[in-house]
């Protein structure tokens, strides 16, 4: 990278709450936020926002007549995005860029629509807008009055980071000074999970930990699906107020074996971190933020991947996945969140059922590992200065 990037700024609202003390503190109980909830009669694992954060999205709601028909994705993204402008100390009707993305998009809307459809023959007439990708970016610029470029991108479960990707490129070629970034997903549906269950990879079995996302030694697959909306203020060069800089950035993508996999030792995350590490000696990097979503395929593969790179230099591994479940497109930028609370206290945050056989004194550098389905992996390097 030319020029490191700031991170001045990074709001999100999650099940780990919408404060960086309600946040981090959550981060340092050893319990997980995974609750059974019910859907079309049956209990499914799930981590969902606290009922006094949705309040916040149910008054976003009322606050504007326009507001009424979006999506939750598009709402979360909104009320994130003015609490990341204002950390920043941005404000409305500044010159900076936005890039937001979602896995699935406008979820609810879509299938609340379709169903209409099935039932009716007929659809409400917002219906196409409301559902469009582009809309997320689009409706966060129009609440911020913002002048720069707008963009919406999917790239399934790496597409937060995907963004930051997007942003870096922008910032350093000069067409931008200030880019918003991330992810917003609401995937808690009847349909979205039965999708999950389709493809076998969804937690079942009832115990403590019903993820258990890096547990090396599992014999069932336990992904757990969560929501949440996440974004970070990014700026070129050293600020006072960063939270930290993003140093290294990496991006390959597997060869199709199948729709969903990546390779069994993830070609695709050694080329990534090896981007992102070029100009960082591996010894150097304190923690990596897996991606790990509680799969066999997914965290074994990894895994492996991190050893065919750093070898007998393992740094710290950890995933928020036990905690927060998988939240599709906002979970990179998540993972960036936690990153950066560890750097900002020097804690490592751990897994509870995983021993941690590389205590590191200071924490520094963290790498954060992120992929979607195909095998678009996305690797950051985030340090402390």
């Amino acid at each position: 990278m030319k020029t490191k990037i700031a991170i001045t700024s990074l709001a999100s609202f999650s099940p780990l709450g919408n404060t960086p003390e309600g946040i981090w503190n959550n981060y340092l109980s050893p319990k997980t936020l995974i609750t059974t909830k019910d859907f079309n009669g049956k209990g499914q694992f799930v981590a969902t926002i606290a009922a006094e954060i949705r309040k916040e999205i149910d008054g976003l709601r009322k606050e504007d007549s326009k507001y009424k028909a979006l999506d939750e994705t598009v709402l979360m993204a909104i009320l994130t995005s003015r609490k990341a402008i204002e950390n920043a100390g941005w404000h409305k009707g500044d010159d900076f860029g936005i890039n937001i993305g979602s896995s699935r998009g406008a979820t609810q809307l879509f299938e609340k629509y379709h169903s209409e459809f099935i039932a009716t023959g007929k659809t409400a007439t917002l219906t196409s807008p409301t559902t469009t990708l582009g809309n997320i970016s689009s409706w966060v610029a129009h609440d911020l009055k913002s002048k720069g470029p707008e963009i919406s991108h999917s790239i399934t479960c790496s597409t937060a980071l995907h963004a930051v990707l997007n942003a870096v490129a922008w910032l350093q070629s000069g067409m931008a000074t200030k880019f918003l970034v991330g992810g917003s997903e609401a995937p808690l549906t009847a349909f979205t999970l039965a999708q999950m269950h389709a493809l076998k990879i969804y937690a079942k079995q009832q115990q403590e930990f019903p993820c258990r996302a890096f547990d090396l030694t599992k014999s069932k697959n336990t992904m757990v699906l969560g929501e949440g909306a996440a974004l970070a203020c990014l700026e070129l060069g050293e600020k006072e107020i960063a939270l930290g800089y993003i140093t290294g950035i990496g991006y390959a993508t597997d060869e199709l074996e199948h729709n969903i996999s990546i390779s069994n030792e993830a070609i695709c995350f050694q080329k990534s971190m090896a981007m992102a590490l070029k100009n960082m000696p591996l010894d150097e990097v304190d923690a990596i933020v897996m991606h790990a979503p509680g799969t066999i395929k997914g965290d074994t593969s990894e895994y492996k991947a991190i050893e065919q790179l750093f070898k007998d230099k393992l740094p710290m591994l950890t995933t928020n996945k036990w905690k927060i479940g998988h939240t599709f497109g906002a979970s990179g930028i998540l993972s960036l969140e936690l990153a950066l609370m560890m750097m900002q206290h020097n804690t490592f945050v751990g897994i509870p059922y995983v021993s941690e056989t590389n205590p590191r004194k200071n924490i520094r550098n963290v790498l954060i590992n992120a992929v979607g389905f195909g095998g678009n992996a996305v690797s950051i390097l985030v340090s402390a200065r």
